[in-house]
């Protein structure tokens, strides 16, 4: 601590105490919620589908676990929950809201909507689900990114136009980040993916990571440029 020598006497003990009193200060608001260095690593939760939870790759190989790899990789202290289901609908997921939000995230990347199109249900009932399921985890203080999905070709450009149109405009409603394709480089593409040519093979998984991280470290950097608010209880 710099201080006054005492050859100035009463006017070194003024000055000497007011930056005592400043240092104090200082250290009082480095100790603050959401002003000090982050320790506890933020909660990003993955509400989705078998594209989340892993379907046909072993554990380690589902998209969670090696975005969780790759964050680590580059410095981020970053925990990913994985909360897909497979076969999971938009309908299912607002089913999960509640029960996900136990594991208090502190982000929730929603990546559902595949499973509503392969079963061709009607984009507006999809739009709706995730409409409430963005709806809720706003409400309970939790930041949302959505990720979106297109609709198989062969159901016609009307229902195409339709569905995949929805994610840009729930994005736009609710102020949300948007990544457009979930399987950017992946879909269609018979050596990325599993003999169904739906799930990525761990080729795949490595290219959706690779395609995914430059947009989840960008809103990492978003999520803590403003002070943060204490964690929920």
């Amino acid at each position: 601590m710099v201080t006054f020598g005492t050859g100035y006497g009463g006017f070194a003990a003024m000055v000497n105490s007011r930056i005592a009193a400043l240092l104090a200060l200082l250290l009082c608001l480095m100790a603050a919620p959401g002003l000090h260095a982050q320790t506890a690593p933020i909660k990003l939760a993955v509400l989705g589908d078998s594209l989340a939870a892993g379907y046909g790759v072993k554990p380690d190989q589902a998209i969670p676990v090696r975005l969780a790899a790759a964050l680590k990789a580059a410095g981020r202290n970053v925990s990913v929950i994985n909360h897909g289901v497979s076969g999971d609908t938009t309908a299912g997921g607002v089913e999960r809201v509640d029960w996900m939000l136990a594991d208090k995230p502190d982000i929730v990347l929603v990546e559902l909507g595949a499973n509503d199109a392969l079963r061709a249900t009607n984009p507006a009932t999809t739009e709706r689900n995730l409409d409430t399921i963005i709806t809720k985890l706003k409400a309970a203080g939790v930041t949302v990114w959505l990720a979106g999905m297109l609709a198989p070709r062969n159901y016609g450009p009307e229902y195409a136009a339709q569905f995949d149109g929805l994610y840009k405009r729930l994005a736009e409603k609710h102020g949300v980040p948007l990544y457009p394709f979930f399987l950017d480089g992946v879909a269609q593409e018979p050596a990325l993916n599993q003999a169904d040519g739906i799930h990525p093979n761990p080729k795949g998984v490595d290219i959706v990571v690779e395609r995914l991280l430059p947009f989840i470290t960008k809103n990492l950097d978003e999520y803590a440029a403003p002070v943060r608010s204490p964690a929920r209880p």
